[in-house]
């Protein structure tokens, strides 16, 4: 069976994610650069593999300028030495119907560690410009200590700032390569 190649659609999907802060509040932070290719066996996406996400840590945006700089220090991603997040998706696993779960490597700051992730498959469809298009909510969490990213405080009162579980959410849309 022919392989059918898929490219990410920017302009509807969305990156984010989603950290407590003084354990409170939470924090949603997106990436605007970024890329997902995948292929599969066919359109309505069995035996998908070569599934690859890529982030630039520099278009990180949490609405606060201050904030954005910090996570792009040493601090936590240290941009100037480890520009991009990259995760290999290795095992596409159907859990049930839509369901799936997509096993991989993720790697922050050089440090690669086995992830898994939650894929609801929403579809494929042809849209009104006949691109074949397939639709993906991915959810997972992450402790961002086992990244390296292990910069916190502590409050007067004893709490830390920033939790270390991240919660992972996007919303993929993928296009149908000729």
């Amino acid at each position: 069976m022919a392989n059918v190649t898929w490219a990410v659609d920017p302009m509807h999907s969305e990156v984010q994610f989603k950290v407590k802060h003084l354990m409170i509040t939470t924090v949603t932070g997106y990436f605007s650069n970024y890329n997902v290719v995948a292929e599969s066996e066919d359109e309505q996406f069995s035996g998908a593999r070569n599934i690859v996400f890529t982030a630039d840590v520099n278009s990180i945006s949490t609405n606060n300028e201050q904030r954005d700089t910090h996570l792009k220090s040493p601090d936590f991603f240290d941009a100037d030495n480890h520009s991009e997040i990259r995760f290999v998706g290795k095992t596409y696993e159907n859990v049930g119907g839509n369901d799936f779960k997509l096993h991989g490597d993720l790697t922050v700051r050089d440090i690669t560690k086995p992830v898994t992730v939650q894929v609801e498959y929403g579809g494929t469809v042809v849209d009104p410009y006949g691109q074949t298009k397939a639709g993906f909510t991915v959810t997972g969490k992450i402790s961002r200590k086992e990244f390296g990213l292990t910069w916190n405080a502590v409050t007067e009162a004893g709490s830390v700032v920033v939790s270390d579980e991240i919660r992972l959410n996007a919303e993929i849309q993928l296009v149908k390569q000729a």
